[in-house]
């Protein structure tokens, strides 16, 4: 198809369609609909195409076949994207990469996924999937799909004003386009190259360009091969269309020819008519049990209803009234936590900084509970869900280990990581939620181990194709855990024992976070332990492998505290008065300058008025909050970095953020360190992008 041989194609499949037809097969059918669907769009026939996507959603209310659903999902959402609804093609988009794992069917659909982010002007995220297409693997349409990643690349690039490049990209995908006989993507190479080059003053290469676009034309596109392949296409549908007609016809003719039997199943009938009466009074008095019988179950079924509807009431109020509680609990807490960090910076006497550094222990410490008490409230509403994102296990499982070794040396403890390296190295799957998991499992084996170990090993058990199954285990040699306590181990705010609670501290939910995550994974928890003895968690987690699409990069970890922040200038975007100042008083602290709106639309009037380095912004305010403020924002500045400081509750999602328009997000409260490198980070990859 992609070698401009539509009319040939389809001829094809409709000789394929009549094949399922007559064999009453709905599967094969379903895919040839979606190839005369695809076919369609390809030339142009919009209402052709829509008239076979229709016929493919009634066969797929029959019957059960997740890749056809998938592959009418993405024609849809190529139809959405056409009639400019990027976020619902988006949508869906995720939801055909949800019902099939084809190869082929995902590298399209991540294809136009692309596109929808170019549509956008969310060219990093284009860029990111066009290069990952750039080094597929693709059985069926490799060459293809470079090609088109090339091609996309190339408009990237001229959109952002990278002339050079972009050209670059368009001959790529012109090479690979005339190498494969690609005759339609050769015609949009040229025709690019065409207005690249004269964007960049070179007109005798344009002009070789659209001598070359005139060939491709004369070759391929002709009036005569166009109207060809238009014939083709409307006699096949007008052919699907009298099939169509013609079944209903048969479906007519023999309701007619039931007519003519009715007399005689009439005359039948009557003659069954006196026994059916005898039958009918024996059962009428069964019926009349039955109807009692019926009224108070129905009564009881109500009753179940009722009793039902008040306890999902009662988990929406508890839910609603933990979320409101830990969201505001946030805001004073950033001030604690905020003006702690600002008198241990100003050296404050020996027994102050004692006192302030309990405060600050204790601020941290309910910072943890109060996120605990999130996550939890979270998971049980089922606003959590696992991402499908490219990661290498080994560096996760390494980047908790090291985040917890100063725990370990404190408890005298050594911390080991034993890991299968047979493993692939490339997984796909939730890492951010794999690392939570450990974090609690590793952190609670610490808590409870003195002078000893603690083991977290990795075990490749099974690897087909690209299905892998891993053994996780964290193993300890701590007070271990009765038979007893371990039957309510992993229920919130347990911790085995009153005792266990006040010599060791914590919430008790760190298992109970643990289950959850893993519930996620498909996955459960399993525990071995006795007292004295230690403790053994293991669990078993199927992945996806993922071969490595890209070169990875090793970004730049910027050092804060080797940034010159002096003559830098921000807009701090804030209702609450005493998180002003302390704000203030961080970025001051750096010789940083700032002007202060109390609300989103102070926030957007300061915006248009002066140049700002970066705009820190509160999301919850009254009027105009900091999601809309930022959007206002953008349709004027899209440059200026954005960062939300936001003290998430239940509702929020970061995506939200992301997709308004901003560039990053700091959770209330923060760490200083984080928020002086979120602050450098962006800065300087504006400047950066900027001077390139």
């Amino acid at each position: 198809m992609h070698m401009d041989d539509l009319g040939a194609a389809l001829e094809a499949l409709n000789k394929a369609a009549e094949l399922a037809e007559k064999g009453e097969n709905i599967k094969p059918a379903i895919d040839n609909f979606n190839k005369f669907g695809f076919i369609n769009l390809e030339l142009g026939k919009r209402e052709n195409a829509i008239f076979y996507i229709d016929r493919v959603a009634r066969l797929l209310k029959s019957v059960q076949y997740p890749y056809g659903e998938a592959v009418h999902k993405y024609l849809m959402a190529r139809l959405k994207l056409e009639e400019n609804y990027p976020l619902q093609a988006m949508e869906l988009i995720d939801e055909a990469t949800k019902l099939s794992n084809d190869k082929n069917l995902t590298n399209n659909l991540q294809m136009s996924l692309a596109d929808i982010f170019l549509f956008l002007d969310r060219f990093d995220d284009a860029e990111k999937i066009y290069n990952s297409l750039l080094v597929n693997s693709d059985d069926l349409e490799r060459f293809y799909l470079e090609a088109k990643a090339n091609l996309g690349l190339a408009n990237l690039n001229f959109e952002i004003s990278n002339l050079e490049k972009s050209v670059e990209y368009g001959e790529r995908a012109l090479q690979i386009a005339n190498q494969n006989n690609y005759h339609k993507l050769a015609f949009q190479a040229n025709e690019f190259l065409t207005t690249g080059y004269e964007s960049l003053g070179q007109y005798d290469r344009s002009l070789l360009h659209l001598k070359n676009l005139v060939k491709v034309k004369d070759s391929s596109f002709t009036i005569e091969k166009v109207k060809e392949q238009t014939k083709t296409t409307d006699r096949i549908t007008i052919e699907q269309l009298k099939n169509l007609t013609s079944v209903q016809e048969e479906k007519i003719e023999k309701l007619s020819q039931s007519e003519n039997r009715a007399e005689i199943t009439a005359i039948l009938t009557s003659a069954f008519l006196t026994i059916i009466s005898l039958l009918a009074v024996s059962l009428y008095r069964n019926n009349q049990i039955k109807i009692r019988t019926n009224d108070l179950l129905q009564t009881k079924n109500s009753e179940l209803e009722k009793a039902r509807d008040d306890a999902i009431s009662a988990m929406k109020a508890k839910s609603n009234f933990l979320s409101t509680v830990t969201h505001e609990l946030r805001t004073p807490l950033y001030a604690v936590t905020g003006l702690t960090h600002i008198l241990l910076e100003e050296n404050p006497a020996a027994h102050q900084k004692e006192h302030l550094k309990s405060l600050k222990f204790s601020g941290d410490y309910l910072l943890n509970f109060i996120n605990d008490i999130l996550q939890i409230n979270k998971i049980d509403a089922d606003k959590v869900e696992p991402l499908k994102v490219e990661f290498k296990l080994k560096n996760v499982l390494t980047d908790v280990i090291d985040s917890l070794q100063q725990n370990a040396v404190e408890q005298e403890t050594k911390l080991i990581l034993n890991y299968d390296n047979t493993i692939p190295m490339n997984m796909l799957g939730d890492p951010l939620k794999l690392s939570q998991i450990f974090i609690n499992l590793v952190g609670n084996a610490l808590k409870f181990t003195k002078n000893g170990n603690v083991d977290v090993m990795a075990k490749l058990i099974r690897h087909e194709g690209e299905q892998v199954k891993i053994h996780f285990e964290v193993k300890d040699d701590g007070i271990g855990i009765s038979e007893e306590q371990q039957k309510k181990i992993f229920d919130s705010f347990e911790q085995g024992s009153i005792q266990i609670n006040r010599e060791y501290g914590g919430t008790g939910l760190g298992l109970t976070i643990v289950k959850s995550l893993l519930g996620l994974f498909d996955s459960k928890i399993q525990l071995e332990s006795q007292p004295g003895f230690g403790s053994r968690f293991f669990f078993e987690i199927e992945f996806k492998s993922e071969e490595p699409k890209v070169v990875e990069v090793t970004p730049n970890v910027i050092d804060p505290e080797k940034v010159d922040f002096s003559g830098m200038h921000l807009l701090i975007v804030e209702d609450n008065k005493i998180n002003q100042v302390i704000t203030k008083k961080m970025l001051v602290k750096k010789e940083m300058t700032c002007d202060i709106a109390n609300n989103g639309f102070e926030a957007v009037d300061k915006a248009k008025e002066t140049s700002y380095d970066c705009i820190l912004m509160d999301i919850h305010m009254p009027g105009m909050g900091g999601t809309e403020a930022t959007m206002e924002i953008r349709k004027f500045n899209k440059e200026v970095p954005i960062i939300a400081l936001t003290a998430i509750s239940m509702e929020d999602s970061v995506e939200e953020f992301i997709n308004a328009g901003c560039n990053d997000v700091v959770t209330k409260p923060f760490k200083p360190e984080v928020f002086y490198e979120k602050i450098a980070e962006n800065i300087i990859k504006v400047k950066t992008a900027s001077q390139a």
